[in-house]
């Protein structure tokens, strides 16, 4: 597995920090067992605490291969880096996707090898609540999206539109090193060719994952809608039976009926 950190010192340069973003971005967790944190190596506090170590730098090469995360830790480590003293250069190894596009926009320099690509897509959310929570969770990831997309044009400059930008964000765009460098949101194509093997597969990831994340609202929702329909059907009170139908009283044979029979029982 490849060092996410490494300081490294070059004969005619000084020190370089070279920081990788490899796999899902997310944040530290916990132990619950024991009540350690365990720190994450994509978190947003993993890169403070390693660009605290090196507050002179001159320079920090990011690489970068992930299938996106959360866009919390991916908002802190694009500021980090943007805030940086130091030379902020992103190679994509693979695929930039989701929220590892967004870090990219914090670097001073992007670097896409030519079969490499970005993925932009809007935010997305699980959120299960009545219509007033589900209606104010809808307007709070739409202000957030607006702020990811000043992150973009920030970083492409006159190259893109406001209205690109927006239209690449709700289409769910796959962007070449070619369109990246049209749209700037890269700098420099590398004229050669990184294996995808990993990308493609941690492609997969990301939308298998956002699939079971759909799936697992579903059934979030439909629990939901189960304990209101039974909640509902406790509160109401049981039907009074439906009174007993009186017997019927037997019907009297006609007279006549009486008459032929016995006139039947005569002839024979």
């Amino acid at each position: 597995m490849k060092k996410r950190i490494e300081l490294i010192q070059a004969a005619d340069n000084p020190e370089i920090l070279e920081m990788y973003i490899y796999g899902y971005i997310e944040g530290d967790s916990r132990d619950w067992w024991t009540g350690e944190i365990i720190e994450s190596e994509t978190s947003a506090n993993h890169f403070k605490n390693e660009l605290e170590k090196y507050p002179d730098v001159e320079q920090i090469n990011l690489y970068v291969n992930s299938n996106g995360g959360l866009v919390l830790e991916a908002m802190s480590i694009r500021n980090q880096l943007k805030r940086h003293s130091a030379n902020v250069v992103g190679y994509v190894d693979g695929f930039a996707c989701s929220a590892a596009s967004f870090i990219l926009t914090g670097c001073d320099e992007v670097k896409m090898y030519s079969n490499t690509m970005q993925m932009l897509h809007l935010m997305r959310d699980g959120v299960l609540g009545n219509y007033k929570e589900l209606r104010s969770a809808a307007d709070d990831l739409e202000k957030i999206s607006i702020g990811n997309q000043q992150a973009y044009l920030e970083k492409a400059g006159e190259k893109l539109t406001e209205e690109k930008v927006i239209e690449i964000l709700e289409n769910e765009t796959w962007l070449t090193a070619q369109e990246c460098l049209e749209y700037g949101l890269a700098d420099e194509i590398i004229e050669e060719e990184k294996d995808l093997t990993e990308a493609r597969e941690l492609a997969q990831k990301v939308n298998d994952t956002l699939e079971q994340q759909i799936n697992y609202n579903k059934k979030l929702v439909a629990m939901k809608q189960s304990l209101e329909i039974e909640k509902s059907g406790n509160n109401k009170t049981d039907p009074e039976p439906d009174p007993k139908p009186e017997p019927k009283q037997k019907e009297n044979k006609p007279k006549e009926m009486f008459i032929a029979l016995f006139n039947n029982k005569e002839a024979n």
